[in-house]
């Protein structure tokens, strides 16, 4: 069943030379209890996109138009008290450089009771209970409550922040680049946290990564986002094994194996915002553009349940 949908989504930046259209027209939905990612280059609109679902966009960005449906409600239809409500409770979120997301000055356990206590209404003697089996449920031990941020090291400092995120056991958790500036190990432990939250709780989780590798070892289903659009969605292993955008056949020839004995890389850099161009957005850097892609711009089609694509060549 679907848990949120998210259709024709436009966020723009306004600037003295026009609106940058950092998110243009994106449509998706999340299933419940699955782990949906998104991947795509640093400036693709990845983190606008996650921040606009929550309505965390601040001037001078805007949300332009497009519908956020979340348990069948349109969140950008809501009032302040109402998102509320929803925030934290029925969905959280994972900031990405979260790791410097907590206040220096206050106790782990302090922290966790707070953001408990500024959503509930149960007492602060319930809510430092709870402390215990949060920091558990990431695999912290008990006393970690006591100490400070500066006493943690980075990784532990991440799970934290996953363990605030779940706190109130949402529907949805949102995670940008929770990995990030984590070495290979303590990456392994994060994506495990939240594959276990997932498949214990049933928490649905969207995680967004430029790291293909963390969506190969975490996701159930994809969206590769290029200059501010989606460009494929299919299962993880259909965009690893079947990619039909050239884009993410880029993306995913780009990762690191053993077996290759040098890399390949996407040639270009991504546009601007400010003036995508004409047709489709990655013809300049394709090495398939024929003349309609530099003319027409691809719809995001469903070729088959659940895969969808935006390339006029996919068949070939």
């Amino acid at each position: 069943m679907t848990l949120l949908a998210v259709r024709d989504l436009r966020i723009y930046y306004k600037s003295i030379l026009g609106d940058y259209k950092v998110v243009d027209g994106v449509s998706f939905k999340v299933d419940e209890n699955e782990i949906f990612g998104i991947a795509g280059e640093s400036g693709c609109g990845k983190s606008t996109l996650v921040e606009g679902i929550l309505r965390l966009i601040r001037p001078p960005g805007y949300i332009k138009s497009g519908e956020i449906i979340f348990k069948g409600r349109n969140i950008l239809q809501l009032d302040e008290e109402s998102l509320r409500k929803i925030r934290w409770k029925e969905i959280s979120y994972i900031p990405q450089g979260s790791m410097s997301s907590l206040n220096p000055v206050m106790r782990i356990e302090d922290q966790i009771i707070d953001a408990i206590l500024t959503h509930t209404n149960i007492s602060k003697k319930e809510a430092k209970e709870m402390v215990p089996e949060l920091l558990k449920k990431v695999g912290l031990p008990p006393d970690c409550g006591n100490l400070y941020p500066c006493e943690l090291s980075g990784g532990m400092k991440q799970r934290v922040i996953i363990a605030m995120a779940v706190a109130l056991m949402p529907s949805l958790v949102i995670a940008d680049e929770p990995t990030t500036a984590l070495d290979l190990v303590i990456q392994k432990v994060i994506l495990q946290s939240l594959i276990n939250l997932n498949k214990e709780y049933k928490i649905a989780i969207v995680l967004v990564s430029h790291d293909m590798a963390v969506h190969a070892q975490t996701t159930n289903r994809m969206a590769i986002m290029y200059a501010g659009k989606i460009v494929e969605i299919g299962s993880t292993e259909e965009i690893f094994y079947d990619p039909l955008h050239p884009y993410t056949r880029g993306l995913v020839n780009a990762i690191p194996s053993l077996e290759k004995k040098k890399l390949k890389y996407i040639p270009g850099i991504s546009p601007s915002p400010l003036n995508w161009p004409p047709g489709c957005r990655f013809h300049p850097r394709c090495p398939y553009a024929i003349e309609i892609c530099r003319n027409e711009e691809p719809k995001l089609k469903e070729i088959e349940p659940g895969r969808f694509v935006a390339c006029h060549q996919w068949g070939d």
